[in-house]
């Protein structure tokens, strides 16, 4: 029997330890790849710290248009800087995530909240979206190169590395530079389709030279032009006579526009829901890249849908062939101008100034001076009368001046209490008469000299047609003439009126001569 030496068994182990060695390693391999799979797939969710920044100027729609992303249908209008968030779902990884939206408030005042919005910590993360309305097309001008320049101008103030930021502006060429259109997936095997893709170094180097006048300013953000209130284009047409070449004109120009900063352009309607949902759908591509496969669309005028990348100067030019009266040329608001009037100003309010106090003091003490007495108006207290006691002196009136309009006014109506809206009623129905009568005549004679100033009640000296100011309505006091039932109800208060004159005089004449006798 042969005995193995310890070599040998050495040599019979050594296989066995190895292989479970392998094993071991093959294990801690298995592990590595699942830990790996599960990091790269954690990189793969949606970013939580993407944000959108919401520009332009008030009633430009930017509260209706966020809450038309957001879904809401009662859109609350904030001040300041408002905050809202999107929630964004991938379909694809089943992954759901918010994105910040900040709403700028269009009052130059509230320009240094933009801090809050964009700062250098989110600047690489952020989206420029800026609103314009059809409502006012003459007015995108000013409108763009104000919120431009304030933008460019906050940009230039903040501290950001220079190299993140000239990251940022390569960003924005080389995605310019990839764009590639896309289609639905009706056929997956046509060769135009292209799936959505991060740019590699091959594309850099096999990347065309930007076109003309594409990205000539680089903010380093994407930014997205949004036209608000496409509705209201049949009303431009109606009222202000616009035509398509002027809506041509106002399509070739914002484009170029966008051409400058590298910007997308949307034409949107909340009141008709157009391009609302195609909008949501290419935030979420620019921002997250999820796919977008909508074409441009510049068919239909109020619809128009032009990704960053697409256009081109020779694409534009194309628009020039529908302008007849008009160049592409021409200065903006030469051709959209603005009209003389506008509804929203005809229907406000003009605002009274009032007039100074000193001022009025001065005035009413001149008319004093110059003996003419301010014009006021009737106070009701100065035709009662004097609470059974002895009228007092009145001042005279000048022969010229048989009477003002501001002592016999639409206030004598025969329901007045007082005696004198009594008699002047009663004056008022006998000139309506062709003719009078004796018996009136003599009547108001009488009543003439209980009117008359600085007389006696019963004296009869000026005749009643005389003595009444030439000023005196022949109407009532509501603008229309006296009926037959109103003259014969004014004459029985005239007299009873009289009766009462009488009895009162004659009650103060028995006193007196009995205070006389006494």
């Amino acid at each position: 029997m042969e005995i193995l030496t310890q070599s040998q068994v050495h040599g019979l182990t050594t296989p066995t330890t190895a292989a479970r060695k392998k094993d071991a390693e093959a294990k801690e391999n298995l592990w590595s790849s699942i830990l790996s799979e599960v990091q790269t797939q954690s990189n793969t969710k949606l970013p939580s710290n993407k944000s959108v920044l919401v520009l332009g100027d008030n009633a430009s729609g930017k509260t209706t248009l966020i809450a038309k992303l957001q879904g809401v249908e009662d859109p609350k209008k904030g001040s300041g800087l408002e905050y809202a968030y999107i929630d964004v779902r991938d379909e694809y990884r089943d992954d759901v995530t918010r994105l910040s939206v900040w709403i700028l408030d269009g009052d130059p005042g509230h320009n240094n909240l933009l801090k809050f919005a964009l700062n250098e910590q989110n600047f690489p993360h952020t989206l420029v979206i800026l609103t314009l309305s059809m409502t006012t097309p003459w007015s995108w001008v000013d409108q763009l190169q104000h919120w431009m320049k304030i933008l460019d101008d906050h940009i230039a103030g903040l501290k950001i590395d220079p190299e993140e930021k000239q990251q940022c502006q390569a960003r924005l060429t080389t995605e310019w530079q990839n764009y590639c259109e896309t289609i639905d997936d009706l056929d997956p095997g046509s060769p135009i389709k292209r799936t959505n893709r991060l740019p590699s170094v091959d594309d850099e180097l096999d990347a065309l030279p930007l076109p003309e006048g594409v990205l000539t300013t680089n903010l380093g953000l994407d930014v997205v032009v949004v036209v608000t209130k496409t509705d209201y284009m049949t009303t431009l047409e109606k009222e202000l006579d616009y035509r398509d070449e002027h809506f041509d004109f106002m399509q070739q120009w914002i484009r170029r526009f966008c051409l400058m900063y590298g910007a997308s352009l949307f034409y949107t309607s909340v009141k008709e829901d157009k391009n609302c949902d195609l909008l949501y759908k290419y935030l979420t591509h620019r921002i997250y890249g999820l796919p977008f496969r909508t074409p441009a669309l510049v068919v239909e005028k109020d619809a128009v849908l032009i990704p960053a990348g697409w256009d081109n100067m020779k694409k534009i030019s194309i628009l020039y062939e529908n302008m007849q009266s008009c160049k592409p040329d021409d200065y903006y608001n030469d051709i959209i101008a603005q009209p003389p009037s506008r509804k929203t100003v005809s229907n406000r309010e003009s605002e009274i100034q009032t007039e100074d106090e000193q001022s009025f003091l001065a005035r009413q003490q001149q008319l004093l001076q110059q003996g003419q007495s301010p014009a006021r108006g009737e106070s009701p207290l100065r035709s009662q009368p004097n609470n059974g006691t002895k009228s007092t002196q009145r001042t005279p009136v000048a022969a010229g001046a048989q009477g003002s309009p501001k002592k016999v006014d639409g206030k004598l109506t025969p329901g007045t209490q007082s005696g004198e809206g009594v008699l002047a009623n009663f004056f008022n129905s006998l000139l309506h008469k062709k003719s009078v009568s004796p018996g009136s005549a003599a009547a108001a004679a009488a009543a003439g000299g209980v009117a008359g100033t600085g007389s006696s009640p019963l004296s009869a000296s000026s005749s009643p047609v005389s003595s009444l100011s030439p000023r005196v309505s022949v109407l009532n006091g509501t603008g229309e003439p006296v009926s037959a039932s109103d003259k014969l109800s004014m004459r029985t208060d005239a007299a009873l009126e009289l009766d009462r004159l009488a009895r009162s005089v004659k009650k103060d004449l028995d006193i007196s001569a009995t205070q006389s006798d006494c």
